[in-house]
């Protein structure tokens, strides 16, 4: 009974700590921030009282359920009640079993039962709890072997700006003042503060739940044979989609069901933050210095570059001077690594150049007048927000007449410091 009332109570506890949280979020007042802190502070002192007495109760249980095994004569002390019997294991546990706080998503009954859903559509009551991205798209959880897997892909493969942005997890739909995401240093042990310097107000980012969907073939997953070939081939094919999306809707997200993209930001497209750059232009290294590093003021001097392969072949790396002679390197310090496909790049007066895709920006030559073929920005100051989890959702398919199966799930992204974004425009000769 004790048990039953200290759970109801931590439950309205937790909801009554998010209702403050959102309101001390959305507050714009610094009094009442302080007052709905405070009340934060208590909520989570009683959060932790409740929490306590549960565990006691909890472990009590535990006590008392294992002294009347042991009390059985004749019953091994490692036994347990199982439907009112005692029974003991006399072998080595199989690997497989659960012990303390083992997530459910990592044992090989989850992983089997997530595999056969895979591929033939079977969903077992491993799969049915706690599955759902939203109240309208329910599947399977992707076990933590495989999430594990996809996070380990992502940091070392592709994703040439997404590996590069900040990665948030803030609970979207609610405001978040953009110094709130930076933390702050000082030396407790100073006696005296130095005066604080006035920024440009940044205001608050929002970030949405878009959820986001990839499409993995049914028919190709079923052949894969072995568990571990399973695992780590749907790791991979998740991974590259999602990174190739993602560095997509970096560039030219709509900010409409997913993230806003720099092209689309309107902050950027303001005048001040275009530069037009001309065919002689984009070949001549003086116009570079003086048409773009020169105009970026010196606290975004760590600005990197974004363009396509095409445009640093055609136009950086054959950079000439009067005499005819290449001085990309020469001059400009510039190199190109184009050999890890990985993580293509180029340098230019010591500026990294993420090379992407001609899908994301136009190469210069095929470019039309007024075309965006380069992007200077500070990766760090773009934010992906994300619930790194994905749910496998499997339906059928009537005008193809074929299952569908695809991975959800919840994402957002957008530029929090738009300071050191430029956009370079093709310039008509």
């Amino acid at each position: 009974m004790r048990k039953s009332i200290l759970e109801k109570r931590l439950k309205r506890l937790i909801a009554k700590k998010t209702e403050l949280t959102e309101r001390c979020n959305a507050s714009e007042s610094a009094k009442e921030v302080r007052e709905l802190t405070d009340e934060v502070r208590d909520v989570n002192a009683e959060i932790e009282e409740t929490q306590e007495e549960l565990e006691e109760i909890k472990a009590e249980e535990e006590r008392q359920a294992q002294a009347k095994i042991e009390t059985r004569e004749g019953v091994p002390a490692n036994a347990k009640l199982v439907n009112g019997t005692a029974k003991a294991s006399f072998t080595m546990p199989a690997q497989s079993e659960q012990r303390g706080d083992v997530n459910p998503r990592e044992t090989m009954e989850y992983r089997q039962a997530f595999r056969k859903y895979m591929t033939s559509g079977v969903m077992t009551p491993e799969l049915r709890a706690g599955n759902a991205i939203s109240t309208d798209d329910s599947g399977a959880a992707i076990p933590v072997t495989i999430m594990n897997e996809v996070i380990n892909t992502i940091r070392v493969r592709y994703g040439s700006l997404y590996n590069k942005v900040r990665k948030t997890a803030v609970k979207g739909g609610v405001g978040y003042p953009v110094g709130a995401l930076e933390a702050s240093f000082s030396w407790v042990g100073e006696s005296t503060v130095s005066p604080r310097k006035k920024v440009g107000k940044l205001g608050k980012v929002f970030f949405n739940s878009h959820v986001a969907e990839l499409r993995v073939a049914q028919t190709f997953l079923s052949d894969l044979l072995t568990m571990d070939a399973f695992e780590a081939e749907i790791a991979r094919v998740i991974a590259i989609a999602y990174l190739k999306a993602m560095d997509e809707a970096i560039v030219n997200g709509t900010g409409d069901g997913m993230p806003l993209g720099i092209l689309n930001d309107t902050r950027i497209t303001d005048e001040g933050h275009v530069i037009e750059m001309t065919d002689a232009d984009f070949s001549d290294w003086s116009a570079w210095l003086t048409k773009v590093f020169g105009i970026i003021p010196m606290g975004y001097a760590d600005v990197e570059l974004i363009m396509t392969k095409g445009t640093v072949y055609s136009k950086l790396r054959t950079m000439k001077d009067d005499v005819n002679r290449p001085i990309y390197y020469e001059a400009m310090g510039g190199r190109v690594d184009d050999t890890d496909s990985a993580n293509p790049r180029a340098y230019l007066d010591g500026h990294e150049i993420s090379l992407v895709e001609p899908t994301i920006l136009p190469n210069f030559d095929t470019a039309s007048k007024g075309d965006v073929v380069a992007i200077v920005w500070i990766p760090f100051d773009y934010a992906v927000n994300e619930n790194f989890g994905f749910a496998m959702r499997r339906y059928y398919d009537d005008e193809t007449n074929e299952w569908v199966d695809k991975a959800l799930t919840v994402v957002d992204g957008k530029i929090l410091n738009p300071g050191g974004y430029y956009l370079i425009k093709k310039k008509a000769s």
